[in-house]
């Protein structure tokens, strides 16, 4: 009798059992190919799409998507998150609908790439994390301070052993930031021999490229070389052109990119939609100023004849940009004194030294930079540029951020904003691209660029990463004087199946984590 009711319970129970743990009803469904938007539902089951079209059955959660549109998580192919573990929500990155992003950019990663993961595991982070191997850090590890040189046979292998065992933990490419030291200081044949050892384990090779100035086209054959001697996928980080005497070469860069992709390389290329960019204040010094050590650095500029040599040079770059003084550079975050943030140079001139004339800026620089450095913002593209590499159909939207705490500095808006931006700005008001196509550069594109296995489609097996957005909302109210918004129109992300925004609210689930080739 007692067996008898048992079973009865179990059959119950079982015919109680819902068939999915989430269903999403009433949405435009952008499966993230570029075709057209169709009206359905999604079903979720144990972390993954089970099914996308007229689905019925019963659920655990309903998610009634209002005809919003549902799309596949976005994926970030350039951030600057080595510090995720400490900002484990990465909030501004869910609320403009990223669900995966990938770190390690511009040649800076960590570079125990397996307790990098292991330290994403243990945080329980809100997204997906993948990384590249960034060579500048490999160089500073395997070359120690002394960098304006070429590596030795020995130096050169351990630096071979650092990617070899970051691309065996997991990590989905070589990259390089070659006009940050040390990697500045590095010759094409280093690069090569490098990219080689990230292409037998199917890495890309990710370039913030030696020039983004009039002397681009250097830099591109350099890449292109790069991609066709060392066998191996290549990606122009944050494509862009900066200063005066390079606007307007948009259209050549191009074709230069395509005519390499019709010989049968395999390049692409991603982009913020800002026509300003981000990074050291001391990217305004020369590289050799900053060989070595920072008090190295501060000798140099304590000895007379060694500071009038960098000052001279210093003309020498605002030159060849077309700039005739600092005012296009916008302090984010000084070190030393936080009055500074959100000032341009020769504001922060005329605080510090009474003076903006061209002569105190350049002091206000060096005195920065001796005081620890800064981050900071320069205005340097035009949006006609912008534009015309944003329509290309190899260009993914890439925020060149990183997770960011609230209220903290004066930050590029791109952290906030980027996606945000590109959807309400260039696709619902300028009409620049289409939905289903802005969304393909989002999702399946990035995904299929740097082989994110099962990612950025909405399909029966994909991770169920997906995003409910209002197409005529959308927008990104962080600005350059007040970044700190978060973005708007985004009223549900999921990641994994676990719902972090709901009804445009965070919920505190954390169910991202590492994301290691091939997964």
């Amino acid at each position: 009798m007692k067996s008898g009711f048992l079973f009865a319970l179990l059959l119950a129970s079982s015919a109680c059992a819902a068939e999915f743990d989430l269903l999403i009803t009433n949405a435009q469904i952008a499966d993230g190919s570029g075709a057209p938007l169709v009206h359905g539902s999604i079903a979720v089951k144990s972390g993954r799409v089970v099914a996308v079209g007229q689905v019925t059955g019963s659920a655990d959660a309903v998610i009634d998507a209002g005809g919003k549109v549902a799309a596949p998580g976005f994926i970030d192919v350039h951030t600057h998150s080595e510090d995720i573990c400490l900002i484990p929500a990465a909030e501004n990155f869910l609320r403009m609908g990223v669900t995966t992003i990938i770190t390690g950019n511009c040649g800076h990663s960590r570079t125990d790439v397996g307790k990098f993961f292991e330290e994403i595991e243990e945080s329980k982070v809100a997204l997906n994390v993948a990384t590249l191997i960034g060579h500048g850090s490999v160089r500073e590890q395997g070359m120690g301070g002394s960098f304006i040189r070429a590596p030795s046979g020995e130096q050169l292998a351990t630096m071979k052993a650092l990617v070899d065992q970051a691309m065996k933990d997991g990590a989905v490419g070589l990259s390089t930031g070659l006009i940050y030291v040390p990697g500045s200081f590095a010759k094409t044949d280093e690069l090569i021999a490098l990219a080689k050892v990230a292409a037998a384990h199917d890495g890309i090779y990710v370039s913030h490229m030696r020039y983004e100035t009039v002397r681009i086209f250097e830099a591109l054959d350099e890449i292109i070389r790069i991609a066709r001697e060392a066998k191996v996928r290549a990606e122009v980080s944050h494509i862009k052109l900066s200063g005066p005497t390079a606007w307007g070469k948009a259209q050549e860069v191009l074709t230069v990119l395509d005519k390499a992709r019709a010989a049968g390389l395999k390049i692409t290329h991603d982009q913020y939609a800002y026509t300003a960019s981000s990074t050291g204040l001391r990217q305004t010094l020369p590289d050799a100023a900053l060989e070595g050590e920072h008090e190295d650095f501060v000798a140099r500029i304590s000895d007379p004849k060694q500071k009038a040599a960098i000052i001279a040079k210093m003309a020498e770059m605002r030159a060849r940009q077309g700039r005739k003084d600092y005012s296009y550079a916008v302090i984010a975050r000084c070190r030393a004194d936080s009055s500074l943030n959100g000032k341009t140079i020769p504001e922060a001139a005329k605080m510090r030294r009474g003076s903006d004339a061209l002569d105190d800026q350049i002091e206000v620089i060096l005195d920065i930079e001796k005081q620890g450095g800064a981050s900071a913002i320069f205005h340097g593209m035009t949006e006609e540029d912008l534009q015309i590499f944003l329509e290309h159909p190899l260009t993914m939207v890439a925020s060149d951020g990183g997770p960011r705490r609230f209220g903290e500095d004066v930050p590029h808006p791109r952290s906030y904003g980027n996606n945000a931006r590109v959807l309400g700005r260039y696709v619902r008001e300028l009409k620049l691209l289409t939905l289903p196509e802005a969304i393909r550069r989002m999702t399946s594109l990035p995904a299929q660029t740097f082989h994110l296995k099962d990612r950025g489609m909405l399909k029966a097996g994909a991770h169920a990463d997906i995003v409910i957005f209002d197409p005529e909302k959308v927008s990104d109210p962080s600005t350059f004087s007040d970044p700190h918004h978060y973005a708007e129109g985004f009223t549900h992300v999921i990641v994994n199946g676990g719902v972090t925004i709901r009804d445009s609210a965070f919920t505190e689930m954390r169910s991202g984590g590492p994301l290691r080739m091939g997964q």
